[in-house]
């Protein structure tokens, strides 16, 4: 397996999971096709191997936010969905995507420019989505300006230059469905539809749903849905319901063993500054993994608020003290018999009052996406699967050196 291999941590991905939870998302919206959004390296998950997975699972579309992550995944040989890019600056290489048949999106004039001049480069029409903003304030066309610009788009798509496959949106408030920012874009996005459609536009896709709205807002899933981290298994509506509620499985794992284990008296401190001290003769663990790798920073624990919930020896403790940039301390509790070696679970499916990427995010205040996202490459991904009559290819992750296991 090599150096990468043997770093004392590593995030386990289960394919299954994925597969199934694309599954489980085409059946909420069973009029849509799936686009499963693999951007971030597939939310930290590894890029090639989970799209493959998604693939299978039934996603017929793969969206990646970055050029080179589309580029990555036709080099890969998944050359039978369809792939949509959309964020990128001036300069960017929009001819070799023309030429690797992926979608771009046209968020200003400017874009529309340099794409119309790659796809005449590359000898052959570039398929265009045209996003407008609805509301939300990010990217995409004011209404104005779709306006403005669709009679050029189609006169491109006339002339040969482009074809215009799809018009689409992303919403603000999709986490709260009943928030009446959500009915205003949906609004706005039917409109827009509406303009490109009577000006002539033959759309084969119009997309507006994400995770949230994929489980939660059946009136707009249209011809297309577009859930990112629902995919890995991960509610983006926890309020509304966790994993299990939406048939999802979390498809990530991370874990480390022990590396020391020591007792440690009473009234003494436990990592920089001190901020956690014993009230009683304690043992102590030491777990590999800390901020360089994506721990947050803000799950410190102190005797009276723990950090990061961590599944010893199956009981749930928290972080002791500060997170650190390659470790974390853990108060294991008098008399404990762990020994380094002895397997640490900072998240996973939750099985068994396990923690999750979501009880992490409540402790550091932020949502299971960053969670997920933010862990380091350094930290090797182990793809396996759960299903023991699949078959699985072993791709490598372009973040870390993988393992796929039936």
């Amino acid at each position: 397996m090599g150096a990468v291999s043997s770093y004392p941590a590593r995030a386990v991905v289960d394919l299954a999971a994925i597969r199934s939870n694309v599954r489980s998302l085409s059946a909420h919206a069973p009029s849509a096709q799936v686009m499963a959004v693999v951007k971030a390296d597939a939310y930290g998950h590894g890029l090639v191997p989970s799209a493959t997975a998604a693939v299978a699972g039934g996603a017929t579309w793969l969206g990646a936010a970055q050029v080179p992550e589309a580029l990555a995944l036709r080099a890969a040989g998944l050359a039978g969905p369809r792939i949509l890019t959309w964020l990128y600056g001036p300069g960017a290489p929009l001819r070799e995507a023309v030429e690797a048949d992926v979608d771009l999106s046209v968020s200003a004039h400017w874009a529309f420019e340099e794409v119309v001049t790659a796809a005449r480069a590359a000898g052959r029409a570039a398929r265009v989505h045209l996003k407008v903003d609805t509301g939300l304030g990010r990217n995409g066309l004011t209404a104005s300006d779709f306006a403005a610009l669709l009679p050029a788009v189609l006169r491109a798509e006339a002339d040969g230059a482009v074809r215009l496959v799809g018009v689409w949106s992303h919403l603000a408030f999709a986490d709260e469905p009943e928030h009446p920012a959500v009915r205003a874009q949906e609004v706005a996005f039917a409109e827009a539809v509406r303009l490109a459609e009577d000006a002539g536009a033959r759309l084969e896709v119009r997309h507006l749903a994400n995770s949230a709205a994929t489980l939660t807002n059946p009136s707009i899933h249209y011809d297309l849905v577009r859930p990112g981290i629902a995919v890995y298994g991960l509610s983006p509506v926890p309020q509304l319901g966790g994993p299990a509620d939406f048939g999802l499985v979390p498809a990530m794992t991370l874990e480390a063993p022990l590396v020391n284990v020591k007792e440690w008296p009473a009234g003494a401190g436990m990592s920089y500054a001190h901020q956690y001290v014993t009230e009683r003769d304690t043992v102590i663990g030491l777990v590999p993994l800390g901020y360089a790798d994506g721990v947050p920073r803000h799950a410190s624990g102190t005797a009276d608020a723990p950090g990061g919930p961590l599944l010893v020896g199956g009981r749930v403790l928290g972080v002791a003290g500060r997170v650190c940039m390659d470790q974390v301390v853990v108060d294991l509790g008098p008399g404990a018999t762990d020994r380094a070696g002895d397997r640490v679970e900072l998240f996973g499916t939750g099985a068994g009052g396990g923690p999750t990427a979501e009880d992490w995010a409540r402790v550091a205040g932020t949502i299971s996406y960053e969670i997920v996202t933010r862990i380091g490459p350094r930290v090797p991904r182990v793809h396996v699967d759960s299903e023991p009559d699949a078959r699985v290819d072993a791709v490598p992750s372009p973040s870390a050196e993988n393992e796929v296991r039936a």
